[in-house]
This record gives C-alpha cells, sequence and structure tokens, in this order.
C-alpha cells in the first residue's frame, strides 16, 4: 500500500496494470470518504523529526475503484485546497483484515487494517476508514471480500506449484559419490 503511487491518466483516473480489470467504481466526486490512520508518522514536510509515537490522521473524500488485483482512491483533480494525498493503491492481498462497523447514529463504514509498502509512505499497524455517501455499503464490502479472497487463494495456489518444481528428493545413499556406510548408527542397526 502505497501514498501517491498510482498513475493516473488526463481525467484523473487510475491508469489500470497488465491483466488487471475494474470489478466496481464509484466515479463521482467526493462520493467516497477515506480516512488514513497512520501510527508513529514519519516526518512530513519540511519536519525535521517524527515518529514520535504520535498518529496521523488523514481525510479525504474522492473516487473509489476496486479491481481485481487492488483498491484505488483518488481525490478530485480541482479543489480549493491542495488534499493532504492525492491517491492510495491498496493491493488486495496487503489487507490484513476487514471490519464493517454499523454506528447507531451516522452512516456504516468499513476499516480496512492494511500491510504497508516499503518506501509507501506509510508504517505499521495502518488502517483505512472507508464511507460513502450516496449508497449503502454493504454491497460494496460483500465485492471487496470475495474478491480479495479470491487474490489470496490465487497467491497460494502460486505458492504450492512453486513448492511442487523443488527437484526430487534422493536418498543420500544414491547421491553420486556419497557412501553407504553410516558411522553413527547405533549397536546392532543395519543400514
Amino acid at each position: 500500500m502505497a501514498l501517491d503511487w498510482t498513475m493516473l491518466d488526463a481525467r484523473h483516473q487510475p491508469i489500470p496494470l497488465h491483466d488487471e480489470t475494474t470489478i466496481m467504481s464509484i466515479d463521482r466526486d467526493s462520493q467516497v470518504e477515506f480516512s488514513l490512520t497512520i501510527p508513529d508518522a514519519p516526518p512530513s514536510g519540511s519536519a525535521a523529526t517524527g515518529g514520535n509515537g504520535g498518529v496521523k490522521m488523514m481525510k479525504e473524500r474522492g473516487k473509489l475503484w476496486l479491481t481485481n488485483k487492488r483498491l484505488i482512491f483518488t481525490t478530485p483533480k480541482e479543489g480549493k485546497t491542495k488534499p493532504s494525498f492525492e491517491s492510495l493503491s491498496v493491493p488486495l492481498d496487503v489487507i490484513l483484515s476487514s471490519k464493517f462497523e454499523q454506528p447507531y447514529f451516522g452512516a456504516n463504514f468499513v476499516v480496512l487494517d492494511i500491510k504497508p509498502s516499503p518506501g509507501g509512505g506509510l508504517t505499521d499497524g495502518t488502517s483505512v476508514e472507508i464511507r460513502f455517501y450516496d449508497r449503502g455499503l454493504f454491497e460494496f464490502v460483500s465485492v471487496l471480500e470475495k474478491t480479495r479472497e479470491r487474490v489470496v487463494y490465487m497467491k497460494r495456489q502460486a505458492a504450492m506449484e512453486d513448492d511442487e518444481n523443488l527437484p526430487a528428493y534422493t536418498s543420500s545413499g544414491s547421491a553420486p559419490g556419497a557412501s553407504n556406510s553410516y558411522a553413527d548408527t547405533p549397536p546392532g542397526y543395519v543400514a
């Protein structure tokens, strides 16, 4: 996961990665709110120090895309003030957990705990809170969870295939240059 790493086109929309397809998008400006909580925030701007146990909070409204590889958030291109971040790209396999919240007062929201990318401007323990202002959140959470499960499953399958491509095991007796005598065998044991 990284801040401001998303490649955007002239319309301020994300440029898809290789073999990436959009599953769901909310592409009307300011209909989605992203709140980032970054614990022990590193120095920002002209600050020389930072990260003294504090928490950095950033909140922006903008657009959201869910693809088969990542969750992408962008802020509007035009604005009165410079946003605290312009884009956020979250690969689906780095979402550690998700929690759907239904408060008594206010809109439903989802909290995602994220594993940050090295050099991505975020730290361990980073979480994202997502709120929608023009629709319900339940459908999005359902699609996000199914897509994330699929990505994690495919990643595990690829890892298992890599394990299956290891060289075949051979006993030490059949290896070239190995002898069949064992010096440290127990008494009465014949190898």
